[in-house]
């Protein structure tokens, strides 16, 4: 496939003209190397869902808090999500005050901490508050890492890093899964049958931490915030082999300085910026939307209560309920790995429509399945039919939501509207959590296959949503984009380009002589 058709024949002109594979060539296998740090953020929050699939399938677990159930059981769950709503706020501010990377510090130490009280928890209130405490550092890592990736990746390969991004989710949740499997093997009724997967919860976190060091910050951050120097550099280091004047860098250079500087000469920084334009009200519209179906869409009754569906067609054993969840997380991990590698082929429309329909129609013979187990438990065929229909569900699921949930609206929202706009998506998403988890296991007991019906709905619902609202973004750059919205790509006219191109080279010469660890602000690019 061309690299015009992937990022559009503007970009596509000035790129380096390699000979051999990207793993071939040393600063791009370095710079994919050191995006797996921010590529891992979703695994944190992909293993605490499995493992309380996990967990709520271990006697030892039971035993030890006393089989909770009902609301009880609803808190559990929903601590993870209320520590996510509560950190959102401080997550959003950090990235754009003190940058995505530092960001993603803080929340790699949180997680570390909150995993280590979740192990020694001696009663239920401690381990619910560690999960509160799991969930604010999962926030943490999860809110910046999509734009670090967006605002640091080669240009040819954004759509497919962005796109894997989530599928780490899965990753997360395969290991979580077979961690948990293993302890109900081998350790039985033990306490560690439990708290060995706790400790675990802060691997990823760990190998994190240890590559911290050499990941980079956004150069489009740095450019925001005056570090036009240091942009440069990362962007010649990692996209131009080190060569600061190759035209690739000089256009992504006055790219991002133009439309940045634009957005500040506007004003438009705020968050009532959001809704200032018709193109701004539709990407809120569209990011709102998203974070909304991801979780209405069924998805939400098999990350957490997998245990409750297994029974609900009469898989009571705990090995097997482990069992299949551990399947369930390695298939979906695979699914979405390989939709990743075909948003460039396909595009992000494609993906949408495609998981939306296959979604609907599984979902509805699923919930066809457990409604004739329901009338009769011994038709057998009818509860293996609802375990294939899970897979398969997921499988359009993974397709759709999984690869695409972040990275699109990563893609469509400008800069003064990435981190807002992210921020918002995950308060959807993680609220939306917070009721499910209370709503789920009540439901479920209250009308059976029948809760089902209400997902039915929301899906049919969100398939003409989606068909309607989301544009295709693919062959474009991340500025390039706002013309899909009705915004110019920049927003500043020619001879304004050549004044800030001038303005950015008078900053950068000055920043050589200048001693001190700031250099000037964005602003001083205004006319």
């Amino acid at each position: 496939m061309g690299s015009e058709q992937i990022v559009g024949q503007a970009l596509a002109s000035v790129l380096p003209k390699h000979q051999k594979s990207w793993f071939r060539i040393p600063h791009l296998l370095h710079l994919n190397f050191i995006l797996l740090v921010p590529l891992l953020s979703p695994a944190v929050g992909g293993y605490d869902g499995s493992l309380m699939n996990g967990l709520q399938a271990l006697p030892s677990w039971k035993f030890y808090f006393r089989t909770p159930q009902g609301q009880t059981m609803g808190v559990v769950n929903a601590a993870q999500s209320i520590g996510s709503v509560l950190a959102l706020p401080l997550a959003g501010f950090i990235s754009d005050r003190f940058g995505r990377k530092k960001t993603l510090l803080c929340g790699v130490i949180t997680v570390i901490i909150a995993s280590a009280i979740q192990t020694g928890a001696v009663n239920l209130g401690m381990f619910i508050f560690s999960r509160v405490l799991v969930g604010m550092g999962t926030i943490l890592v999860v809110q910046p890492s999509p734009m670090l990736i967006s605002e640091l990746c080669y240009p040819t390969h954004r759509g497919k890093y962005t796109s894997l991004y989530y599928t780490f989710f899965y990753l997360g949740s395969v290991v979580a899964a077979w961690c948990t499997y293993g302890a109900e093997k081998n350790l039985g009724s033990s306490d560690w049958a439990w708290r060995g997967p706790s400790l675990a919860q802060a691997g990823f976190s760990i190998i994190q931490l240890i590559m911290y060091p050499f990941l980079p910050e956004s150069p489009r951050w740095l450019i925001a915030n005056g570090y036009i120097t240091k942009a440069r550099e990362i962007l010649a280091r990692f996209h131009a082999g080190g060569d600061s004047n190759h035209p690739l860098v000089e256009f992504e250079m006055q790219e991002i300085t133009t439309g940045i500087s634009s957005e500040h000469a506007q004003h438009k920084t705020s968050w009532s910026s959001m809704v200032d334009s018709p193109g701004k009200r539709k990407r809120l519209l569209i990011t709102i939307s998203l974070g909304i179906y991801s979780q209405w869409c069924g998805s939400s009754v098999v990350s957490y209560y997998l245990p409750l569906v297994l029974e609900s067609v009469g898989i009571e054993d705990p090995k097997t309920q482990t069992l299949i969840n551990g399947c369930l997380q390695l298939f979906n991990f695979f699914a979405g790995v390989m939709a990743a590698f075909l948003v460039d082929y396909l595009g992000r429309r494609a993906l949408w429509n495609w998981g939306g329909i296959g979604m609907l129609v599984s979902f509805v013979i699923w919930t066809a399945c457990s409604a004739l187990f329901d009338q009769n438990s011994q038709n057998n065929s009818a509860g293996m039919a609802v375990i294939a229909f899970i897979f398969i569900y997921y499988f359009h699921y993974d397709i759709a939501y999984s690869v695409l949930i972040l990275s699109y609206p990563t893609e469509i929202l400008p800069y003064s509207m990435r981190s807002k706009g992210l921020s918002i998506e995950l308060g959807v998403i993680y609220g939306s959590l917070i009721v499910l988890s209370f709503l789920n296991p009540i439901a479920m007991a209250s009308f059976g296959w029948k809760w089902y019906l209400l997902f039915c709905v929301i899906l049919v619902i969100s398939i003409v949503t989606n068909w309607i609202l989301l544009p295709e973004t693919k062959g474009r750059s991340l500025e390039e984009i706002a013309e899909l919205f009705g915004d110019s790509t920049t927003e500043v006219i020619p001879s304004e380009k050549e004044n800030i191109q001038s303005e950015v080279s008078h900053v950068e010469e000055a920043e050589v002589v200048k001693e001190g660890p700031k250099a000037p602000q964005i602003s001083s690019f205004r006319n």
